[in-house]
């Protein structure tokens, strides 16, 4: 197979913005794909749509009209950064689009559905390019979750890692990846930033929409009652391959525990000691849900990545958490930004597709097997795609330019 471009999008449950990451994506023989990223960046929803977004998340009820607006306005955002991105980083042969999720529908620990607003045609109508999107629906009619699909990425990247090693993603929802186990697993272990970003916004009226660089919990103390109340949420208790959301871990939900705590009132404006003893709780219970989640699975290595790394209070419990007996890393450290990471799994995930070959990996997503994800939107011209891989992909190398190319 020839080399291709892809230019990978999606928007995060933290939905600050849109990611979008530029990749040339190609193969070296014996199952390896080589990756080598060429540039991303995040385009910010406009504060606007953003706060539309924000207001149809559960409980709230959204109806047949608002519902198209959404995905229509998304989808123009996501064409918009779509553009920017083959502006800032050249041509691409495809653009694969991961989507704004906006509700996961989870019953009995099973997944039944999956919705991601962002209709590819504005994206293809933008850019000219092929867009493969709606990439999670086909795993979850397979019996899977549909999420996390970054474990095709970590299984892929680490194999040849010593193991057990656990690939973090801490995003609105944290999720890992264990590599090096009898077979590659994945699921969400909690709330990544979800809760803090929640309690930031409640704190200080909501003049801010997250804990910026953890400034709020450093200031605090942890409160030991609210964070046993916290963590016997059944979620914590449920067996993998399992999911989760902003449908479960909301501002609603977030109000339901603080009800009749000390820590529930008026006080709560980012002054007052209850406001960071709150973020110091809830940066305590992601360190903690992450934590135990590794340990149960015997990790010697953790390899972060995802908006929660750039969180130094977070990363502090997280690493406390752990121990001495398991390194921790940013995948930066092994050549995979971590601002970026999700950006290039979307890349990744499309060039799957393109090329005839599966993007799940039923492990870690407990799907009957493996498919190929997504729908394909032609762009405006003929629509040629390439003869389907030979064999499945094995590992997945991470390259940078040399010195001369980059020059």
């Amino acid at each position: 197979m020839s080399s291709w471009r892809v230019l990978g999008l999606l928007s995060g449950t933290s939905m600050d913005g849109i990611d979008v990451a530029a990749a040339e994506l190609s193969t070296a023989g014996d199952g390896v794909v080589e990756l080598r990223p060429l540039g991303f960046a995040e385009v910010p929803y406009p504060p606007a749509l953003r706060e539309r977004l924000q207001a149809a998340l559960p409980p709230a009820a959204v109806d047949a009209r608002e519902f198209c607006v959404l995905d229509t306005e998304v989808g123009r955002a996501f064409a918009a950064a779509a553009r920017h991105g083959l502006a800032e980083f050249g041509g691409a042969d495809l653009i694969s689009s991961l989507g704004q999720t906006l509700y996961h529908w989870v019953e009995d620990g099973r997944a039944r559905g999956t919705t991601q607003l962002g209709r590819a045609a504005w994206i293809a109508e933008a850019t000219g390019l092929p867009v493969i999107a709606d990439l999670r629906a086909r795993d979850v009619a397979a019996g899977g979750h549909g999420a996390p699909l970054a474990g095709v990425l970590d299984a892929l990247w680490l194999a040849d890692r010593p193991g057990p090693v656990i690939a973090l993603n801490i995003g609105g929802i944290a999720n890992i990846t264990v590599v090096g186990g009898p077979e590659p697993l994945a699921y969400d272990t909690g709330p990544g930033n979800a809760l803090l970003d929640a309690a930031a916004a409640r704190v200080t009226g909501g003049a801010a929409g997250s804990d910026v660089d953890g400034r709020l919990a450093a200031a605090g103390r942890v409160r030991p009652e609210l964070l046993e109340r916290l963590l016997a949420d059944g979620y914590y208790r449920a067996e993998p391959p399992k999911s989760t959301g902003k449908e479960h871990f909301n501002a609603a939900y977030l109000d339901e525990v603080l009800h009749g705590t000390d820590l529930d009132g008026a006080d709560l404006d980012g002054t007052e000691p209850g406001g960071p003893d709150l973020l110091a709780t809830l940066t305590e219970l992601t360190a903690a849900t992450v934590a135990d989640a590794c340990h149960r699975h015997r990790a010697r290595e953790v390899v972060a990545s995802g908006g929660g790394v750039r969180n130094p209070a977070l990363l502090a419990a997280l690493r406390r958490r752990l121990g001495t007996g398991v390194d921790l890393h940013v995948s930066d450290d092994l050549g995979l930004p971590a601002a970026g990471k999700e950006g290039y799994l979307a890349a990744l995930l499309g060039w799957l597709t393109w090329n005839g070959l599966p993007g799940n990996v039923p492990g870690t997503t407990g799907a009957d097997g493996p498919r190929l994800l997504g729908s394909l939107t032609p762009g405006t011209g003929p629509l040629r795609l390439p003869e389907p891989a030979a064999g499945p992909v094995r590992s997945l190398r991470i390259t940078h330019p040399t010195t001369l190319e980059a020059e």
